[in-house]
């Protein structure tokens, strides 16, 4: 989380490209994206993104699926202006993520981290669930109610006064996606959220997102969780989105996935053997 100065639109950018025509005043429910032709390089290498275009609705569960090193994390970082496209735009609720709007942005779009160590920096759990509400300027009885409410959501109740770097690389985990819950973000983007954690956390931590009322963007390798959580998905490779659509399509396109290493078929044989 950054240290977040209080909301501040100024000229904000509509989805279509002209100013205010959506309500950039709306602070609730889920928010639609808008990727339009994103191109961005980091220094000295090639472009990651190339023009780039992808429509997320209001409420949808996407998952975004690619080899390593296709530029997923880096499609994430756009979401909330932690990058800035070199070329394009990337628009949230109807407003473009540009340095004016950033505060409103970083607000909306709750990011969590691939790794929970780059998310938990204070000594205690409760103290990073609380550090994004408090610098919302929130009444602290408020404050105190979203903490308790994110912790208890993840199955970490009672966990306010332990240290982070004393939790199981799962409570990690689960902590960082605590400090984004109790922001409330009307877009919830997420790092390979389902990495490291066995198969009953996994199930657990899909249940919990299927259940969030906010847009869902989550970039996985791990196929089957994303088989259960999302509505649809998205194949990055080359810096372009190659497919997308429903995930009943997507998956069932073996020559697709195939081709950009990402048939799953094998486990499918492999479970056939164990439970035919």
């Amino acid at each position: 989380m950054t240290d977040l100065p209080r909301p501040l639109v100024e000229n904000p950018v509509s989805s279509a490209g002209e100013p205010g025509a959506d309500d950039p005043g709306q602070d609730e429910g889920p928010a639609e994206i808008r990727l339009q032709g994103v191109h961005f390089a980091y220094p000295g290498r090639p472009p990651v993104l190339r023009d780039l275009d992808l429509e997320v609705k209001a409420g949808e569960r996407l998952g975004i699926l690619g080899p390593s090193g296709s530029g997923k994390t880096t499609l994430l970082l756009h979401l909330n202006g932690l990058l800035e496209p070199q070329r394009g735009a990337v628009i949230v609720g109807g407003v473009k993520v540009a340095a004016p709007n950033l505060p409103l942005i970083r607000r909306w779009v709750g990011l969590v981290f691939q790794d929970p160590d780059d998310q938990l920096f204070t000594l205690t759990v409760g103290e990073d669930v609380a550090f994004g509400p408090r610098n919302l300027a929130l009444p602290e009885e408020e404050v105190a109610r979203r903490v308790t409410q994110s912790l208890a959501a993840v199955e970490l109740t009672g966990f306010e006064p332990r240290h982070p770097q004393h939790l199981s690389y799962g409570e990690r985990r689960r902590a960082s996606l605590a400090t984004v819950l109790a922001m409330k973000p009307r877009v919830l983007a997420l790092d390979e959220p389902f990495a490291h954690l066995p198969p009953g956390l996994v199930a657990k931590l899909v249940a919990l997102l299927r259940s969030q009322g906010s847009t869902l963007v989550v970039v996985s390798q791990a196929v089957f969780p994303l088989l259960a959580l999302c509505q649809r998905w998205a194949i990055l490779a080359d810096g372009r989105i190659q497919a997308e659509g429903p995930v009943k399509e997507i998956a069932g396109d073996r020559e697709l996935l195939a081709r950009y290493g990402l048939d799953f078929s094998f486990y499918l044989e492999a479970f056939r053997e164990v439970d035919p």
